[in-house]
């Protein structure tokens, strides 16, 4: 029971940091990254539709990515999905496709994304010491189960093997965190 509770949380906790890494790549920096128009949703062929389905998204420059339509008709479409959302860069469009220049960041802007990384990483710690909890949980129910109890000793080795993994974690969120924000700070 316990080698596969161990591999379990391991697990989870493998996907909170991804989710973590993920939630800090749609963050904007002063570079051109497409994952910055992961989320927009574009009205297409009567339904909603992400971005990267009807476009293909290149970076062309440092500062700059081209949104090319698959289909040209969806031109007009693809640029008010652009600026519905929160992306706050206005595209300019050639008829042929749409461009978003990266405006430089100042250092206000910096400081509030780097809040924004703060509050992304804190949630990613939680989510963490939220699978350690449910593992503890579920140990001392082992333990108080008639059936086949855990002994004590096997349970605290356990623990403490569970608190190992809930430092190599939290150790990488802290590492993709200072990561980002030396990103953010880039002049």
């Amino acid at each position: 029971m316990v080698p596969e509770l161990l591999k379990e949380c391991e697990d989870k906790m493998k996907r909170a940091v991804e989710a973590t890494s993920h939630e800090f790549t749609l963050i904007r920096t002063g570079r051109a990254n497409p994952g910055i128009l992961e989320h927009v949703k574009v009205d297409a062929y009567g339904s909603s539709l992400p971005l990267n389905q009807v476009a293909a998204i290149t970076v062309p420059e440092p500062r700059q990515l081209l949104i090319t339509p698959f289909d040209r008709s969806l031109i007009s479409a693809i640029e008010k999905g652009i600026q519905k959302s929160d992306v706050n860069i206005t595209p300019s469009n050639d008829g042929q496709s749409l461009r978003l220049n990266i405006p430089p960041l100042n250092e206000q802007r910096r400081k509030d994304l780097i809040k924004q990384v703060h509050v992304k990483a804190e949630h990613g710690r939680v989510a963490v010491r939220n699978i350690r909890q449910d593992a503890n949980k579920r140990l001392q129910a082992a333990k108080k189960d008639k059936n086949a109890p855990l002994p004590e000793n096997d349970e605290k080795r356990a623990q403490d093997q569970v608190q190992k993994l809930v430092d190599k974690y939290i150790a990488e969120v802290e590492a993709l965190t200072k990561s980002k924000e030396a990103e953010l700070m880039e002049v």
